[in-house]
């Protein structure tokens, strides 16, 4: 399933655009500009399935580092220090990835 179908092209082109620079990537700026953070917790699910490129149930550091290009196939990948910061940002219990409740938090306080 496209991306497309759950958030709209327009507010994916205008997320990706705020954060072309390097290192100005925020993780609640981009759910609220994209529109994520609006969406129904089925939506917001629908989302994580597809940003876990290895269906593992959770969100690892090298798919973060990829985030952008999940939204828009020719978005940078996120710096080093960008995906310290969102894997800091949604990683509650401490185990180095994003579990979906933990995605879910994130997204929903953007």
């Amino acid at each position: 399933m496209p991306i497309t179908d759950v958030l709209a092209a327009s507010d994916i082109s205008t997320a990706i655009n705020a954060c072309k620079a390097k290192d100005s990537f925020s993780p609640k700026t981009f759910f609220a500009t994209v529109g994520l953070s609006k969406k129904s917790p089925p939506e917001i699910e629908k989302v994580f399935k597809m940003l876990d490129q290895d269906k593992s149930g959770f969100i690892e550091q090298d798919e973060l580092q990829l985030f952008l290009q999940n939204f828009s196939k020719g978005a940078r990948a996120l710096t080093a220090a960008e995906t310290k910061a969102f894997l800091m940002a949604g990683d509650m219990d401490g185990d180095g990835k994003i579990g979906w409740e933990e995605f879910s938090a994130l997204v929903n306080a953007s």
